[in-house]
C-alpha cells in the first residue's frame, strides 16, 4: 500500500485542493443586486403580510384561510416572528412591531393605512 492510502486508512485525510478559476466567495454582480441582503432577524415579505392580519385581528385560522395556508403554517410564521423580535406573546410582538416600525400607522389611531 503506497504511503498516502496508509495515512487515509490511519484518518488521515488528504489536504482538498481548489482547483476553480474563480475565488471560492466570489458573488456575480447579477446575484448580488437581486435581492437586498436581509439580516437573519428581519421579517419575510409573507412574515409581514401575516403581521399585518395578526394587527388586524386575524386568528391564525382565518389568516390559514385568507392565505390558503394550514393553520400549522400560519402558527409557524407567528412563532418564528416572535422569535425573531425576541417576544413571547401576540401583544409583545404588536408593540415590538409598532416600536420598529414594521407597522406603518399615520392617522393616529395605530391602525394601519387603509388602501
Amino acid at each position: 500500500m503506497s504511503a498516502q492510502k496508509q495515512d487515509r486508512a490511519a484518518g488521515d485525510q488528504a489536504p482538498v485542493v481548489n482547483r476553480s478559476s474563480k475565488k471560492p466567495h466570489a458573488v456575480s454582480a447579477d446575484l448580488e443586486t437581486a435581492a437586498p441582503k436581509r439580516r437573519p432577524e428581519d421579517l419575510t415579505p409573507r412574515e409581514l403580510e401575516i403581521l399585518r392580519l395578526i394587527w388586524d385581528g386575524h386568528t391564525n385560522r382565518s389568516i390559514a384561510e385568507h392565505l390558503n395556508i394550514s393553520m400549522k403554517t400560519a402558527d409557524t410564521h407567528r412563532a418564528n416572528m416572535m422569535k425573531k423580535l425576541r417576544v413571547s406573546n401576540t401583544a409583545q410582538l404588536l408593540k415590538a412591531a409598532l416600536e420598529g416600525k414594521l407597522l406603518h400607522t399615520t392617522d393616529g389611531t395605530g391602525r394601519p393605512d387603509a388602501k
